[in-house]
């Protein structure tokens, strides 16, 4: 029973990341479920077992993103640096997963996708929660004095969310856009403006030294 319980896990996964190459390379509408299971290595009567159709893959694409993106703010929130800082690690590691993993590239991916939207069941607003997590940081930094005078914590969080929204959909055609080194030369130009003065000198723009931990599938 148990090697049987660990192998459907297995073929559940593997339809998984299949189903996240394939939303990721082509998009949700023209894959099938025949490319899906032929990716997996599976008949079509397994995938069916695992998952009833198309969207209900979907859904379990966008839940597996979504933990993904959650453990990366988590991850984030646990250091001992200032807010600001905080938000720069989170946006590296945003970038790093998205360059390196399938499920959470496939997840960002799905929020746009027409046929998605209003789907009943549909998964989760992956841009929408980053922007309201990007708004709670700046908020924070706000009240501890960390951005510049006259910069407020929504002006801020417009700026942020729209660049690295904008490098996310940008990365799906030039991995570059996801790039350290992309993200760095913003945090370059923007940290002088947006952080105060005192705090400028201890904030990193290239990241963390380690990389903030999450899942992450092969690309």
């Amino acid at each position: 029973m148990m090697v049987q319980q660990e192998r459907a896990a297995r073929t559940r996964q593997s339809l998984m990341r299949a189903a996240a190459e394939a939303f990721a390379e082509d998009g949700f509408v023209p894959t099938t479920l025949s490319t899906i299971s032929r990716r997996a290595g599976v008949s079509n009567g397994a995938l069916h077992f695992h998952f009833e159709n198309k969207h209900d893959l979907a859904r379990a694409v966008e839940a597996a993103a979504a933990d993904a993106v959650r453990e990366i703010t988590r991850a984030a929130e646990q250091r001992q640096d200032s807010a600001l800082q905080r938000l720069i690690d989170a946006t590296h590691a945003l970038m790093s997963s998205l360059d390196e993993d399938a499920v959470v590239r496939a997840g960002f991916e799905l929020v746009g996708t027409a046929p998605r939207r209003g789907t009943d069941g549909a998964g989760t607003d992956l841009r929408g929660e980053w922007q309201r997590w990007i708004d709670a940081v700046l908020h924070t930094a706000k009240d501890n004095g960390e951005l510049a005078e006259g910069v407020s914590a929504a002006e801020a969080s417009t700026a942020v969310v729209a660049a690295t929204v904008g490098f996310e959909v940008l990365g799906v055609k030039d991995p570059k856009w996801v790039s350290q080194r992309t993200l760095s030369q913003y945090w370059e130009l923007m940290l002088p403006r947006l952080a105060a003065p005192e705090q400028l000198a201890a904030l990193v723009p290239h990241g963390p030294t380690a990389p903030l931990p999450g899942p992450a599938s092969p690309r």
